[in-house]
């Protein structure tokens, strides 16, 4: 299940969830914005607001209702938050990816749960990821996870994985897909 980032299911995300299916993966991509998209951050952010986080992440819930409990999340950005909810509280969970943002630990329980392992990763001079504490929620969650990596990226781009957008950074999106897949492989 992967969830996309607050400009919405984009070009760049779908494009990403192609290349897990070439590598063998079924991955659900669900569209928590109905159909909308924007062009820039703040105006995806002021879209969220109107309809609200808790709205937003409830929509991915629903989206999985219907889908086996052996899944793993991954999130894009906003997405993270649908993401990791998940696999901290749906029984069943195999992992999670956490791409670009990481909630506090608390957010959705009091620990990470046994045996689902995560990876989250960000860019260590992303205004986001690293300037608003994600990278501190990203550690906290590694360190209680069994199995839990962080990949750190030199740069400041949010949306770094992305080709679709000006912020892609080819050589760092080439190795977060390769990490990803090296993960997935492992959970099969």
């Amino acid at each position: 299940m992967l969830f996309h980032h607050v400009l919405g299911l984009t070009p760049g995300v779908t494009a990403f969830a192609d290349e897990l299916r070439r590598a063998g993966h079924t991955v659900h991509t669900p569209d928590l914005f109905e159909g909308r998209t924007f062009g820039g951050i703040e105006e995806g952010m002021d879209h969220v607001q109107r309809v609200g986080f808790g709205a937003m992440i409830e929509r991915g819930t629903r989206a999985v209702e219907d889908l086996p409990a052996d899944l793993v999340y991954a999130g894009f950005s906003i997405g993270v938050l649908s993401a990791q909810k998940l696999a901290q509280t749906r029984p069943g969970a195999r992992g999670a990816l956490l791409y670009y943002a990481c909630a506090p630990l608390k957010e959705f329980g009091d620990a990470w749960p046994d045996g689902v392992p995560v990876q989250v990763h960000g860019m260590d001079a992303d205004p986001f990821f690293a300037g608003e504490g994600d990278i501190g929620f990203a550690r906290e969650v590694v360190a209680s996870a069994a199995r839990g990596e962080l990949f750190l990226y030199h740069g400041d781009q949010h949306y770094f994985a992305d080709h679709t957008l000006p912020s892609y950074d080819p050589d760092s999106a080439a190795l977060l897909l390769s990490r990803t897949l090296t993960f997935l492989r492992s959970l099969a």
